[in-house]
């Protein structure tokens, strides 16, 4: 039995978003896996958001396993739908996976964004005076401890060519890197 991945990311919102899915798919079918994509980029089909939002949690469901491009968009952390997804599969106990194109420490990308940084106390503060978790992670605590909590994949890949927030370099890497025979 193939099993299936929802793959989930701010791919969806590329100009190429059809072309990437392709290649993504051909990628877990490489490793023997069943790439599930959100919903929201049905063919020419407009559907409101409540039957998106409805359609993705289905697809959650549906699938064996989660693999999030966590890639920064938008700002320094991931995207908020990807990590409501994130969030949603590991509350159903589904194994969840992770992937970035961007190694940088989330801290940095914070610093990068908001800062300058001042440091009081021993931590480090944004523009606006609003403290930067510092805990050595490539983004916010939850989402790597999500992902590490029952043995998950975190891979990050700086890309040098093609599109960075397709992450396709890390998104190979972490497929491949995904044992076989895990359910959820």
């Amino acid at each position: 039995m193939v099993q299936t991945i929802y793959l989930a990311g701010p791919d969806v919102f590329l100009a190429n978003a059809s072309e990437i899915t392709e290649r993504k798919r051909e990628i877990c079918r490489e490793f023997g896996f069943e790439g599930l994509f959100p919903s929201d980029k049905e063919a020419s089909v407009k559907i409101d958001a409540r039957k998106i939002f409805e359609a993705n949690c289905a697809l959650m469901r549906r699938a064996d396993i989660g693999v999030f491009n966590l890639t920064p968009f938008r700002g320094p952390s991931a995207d908020c739908g990807t990590v409501f997804e994130l969030g949603f599969m590991f509350s159903l106990g589904k194994p969840v996976h992770g992937y970035s194109s961007d190694d940088t420490c989330y801290s940095r990308r914070v610093e990068a964004s908001d800062g300058p940084v001042t440091i009081r106390d021993g931590h480090s503060y944004d523009r606006n005076g609003y403290e930067i978790e510092d805990f050595a992670l490539t983004d916010n605590l939850m989402l790597g401890n999500a992902i590490s909590k029952e043995g998950g994949i975190l891979t990050t890949f700086k890309e040098t060519a093609g599109e960075p927030l397709a992450a396709l370099s890390a998104f190979r890497l972490c497929i491949e890197s995904l044992p076989r025979g895990l359910m959820g």
